[in-house]
């Protein structure tokens, strides 16, 4: 498990500190402020090694830079590793533009899994990436890392292993088709893990496997749908595409490395970390409030005999929502990113339950004034303006409640209860001074 991430002189803050919880841990923030980037460092912190290094196709993940050439930069952390805690700190040394720290044998923090935004995964198993030993010194001749981009997730991941590339994963596409031909445990699993992941109603089992042109001789996995069609699986949603990536990549990691685990005469790794971008991303709102546990339930169901931690970044307040039946602060925490007078600061913040999501949308989480349009919202505020003056012309009441209507604030809006009421106050007010 990470138990604590801290930056100096890297990223978008001159110093962030992160002390995870040990279950879930949620990060929001705007736009470009670095909720990415603490994933990245995490992912860095855990294998050593940055997911564009890995796979040079990746448009993102490359290696954090510090932010002032001239100052020291670190990363500190400590983790609990199969045997043991691990404090460490690296320094960038600009000389050989690495982050270097002590020497010694690396450590090994369980199976560890990065959905990325787009789609891509990256993957660090102690089985098949973990260093191994010629005699007493240890040597890397594994694979760091597997890191899929979105499509090598479907199509399938090459890896340079002894000079010449080589298929470490057949990917979604293929390995689903022959799951569904062998009709054996895989399936039944893939099938459940769907079932848990697509909200009721989506998801009503697998279809036949199908072929996109008499061309093409892939055979290509197809679900049936909430209106009982058998589609095939590319030519689904993008929400459903995500949670088929999403489904496969964790099956495929635990499978794959329970099997190496096996050959190694190993027992399978007691702990399991899952980084997730944009939780959110491409899924309804309807899917939104689910997904969070759904995915908590399948990661420990598969790995029911390790600890199971989630750090994952998000912008839906669906999300935050969704967490509030279950969300104790004993295992669980959210952290927040601002920037206040040009500086980025994170914030560790009390998780209050608010009720209907609008509530979360006005909150530290998203600060916005409402939960409406910009322009309604600028509406009420020049109206509010209204309320608090003491003697307002009729004239400007007007105008004001002309804007409301031009914003197109609904009839429902509870703020017409208290401006109606001002009004007529405002225009009873300007007959008796008439």
């Amino acid at each position: 498990m990470l138990r604590y991430l801290k930056l100096r002189n890297v990223g978008p803050a001159p110093e962030m500190e992160m002390r995870l919880a040990k279950r879930l841990n949620i990060i929001t923030g705007d736009n470009g402020l670095g909720k990415t980037f603490l994933l990245d460092a995490a992912w860095w912190a855990l294998t050593r090694k940055w997911p564009r290094e890995l796979n040079p196709r990746l448009a993102f993940g490359y290696k954090a830079l510090p932010t002032d050439p001239k100052r020291t930069a670190t990363i500190e952390f400590q983790l609990t590793s199969k045997v043991k805690s691990v404090a460490y700190k690296s320094t960038w040394k600009p000389r050989d533009e690495a982050w270097v720290g002590n020497a010694g044998r690396p450590w090994n923090p369980g199976l560890v899994i990065y959905a990325h935004a787009d789609g891509g995964f990256s993957v660090w198993d102690p089985a098949r990436n973990y260093w191994k030993k010629k005699g007493n010194i240890d040597i890397q001749e594994r694979l760091p890392g597997f890191v899929f981009s979105n499509e090598e997730v479907w199509q399938g991941l090459y890896a340079n292993i002894d000079g010449k590339p080589t298929k470490v994963c057949n990917g979604l596409l293929d390995d689903w088709s022959v799951w569904i031909k062998e009709n054996g445990s895989n399936a039944q699993l893939m099938r459940a893990i769907l079932h848990d992941l697509l909200p009721k109603g989506e998801f009503l089992g697998m279809g036949p496997l199908a072929r996109l042109s008499v061309n093409e001789s892939q055979d290509i996995p197809t679900i049936r749908t909430g209106y009982r069609q058998s589609v095939p699986i590319v030519h689904a949603s993008s929400g459903v595409r995500r949670i088929a990536g999403l489904a496969y990549m964790t099956m495929w990691s635990w499978n794959e490395h329970r099997i190496a685990a096996k050959l190694l005469g190993e027992k399978p790794t007691a702990q399991v970390i899952f980084l997730f971008d944009e939780l959110e991303s491409h899924l309804h709102p309807r899917w939104q409030r689910l997904i969070l546990r759904a995915l908590l339930d399948v990661t420990k169901a598969l790995h029911a005999q390790a600890k199971v931690q989630l750090i994952i970044a998000t912008h839906s307040p669906l999300i935050l929502a969704s967490a509030e039946p279950w969300f104790d602060s004993d295992t669980d925490s959210w952290f927040d990113l601002d920037c206040n007078d040009e500086k980025v600061a994170l914030t560790k913040r009390a998780y209050i339950r608010r009720g209907e999501v609008s509530n979360w949308l006005t909150s530290e989480a998203f600060d916005l004034k409402s939960a409406r349009s910009v322009e309604a919202e600028n509406a009420i505020e020049h109206a509010l303006y209204l309320l608090r003056e003491s003697n307002p012309s009729r004239e400007s009441i007007k105008e004001a409640d002309a804007a409301l209507r031009a914003a197109g604030l609904p009839d429902i809006d509870p703020f017409w209860i208290r401006w109606g009421k001002f009004v007529e106050a405002g225009t009873a007010g300007s007959r008796r001074k008439q």
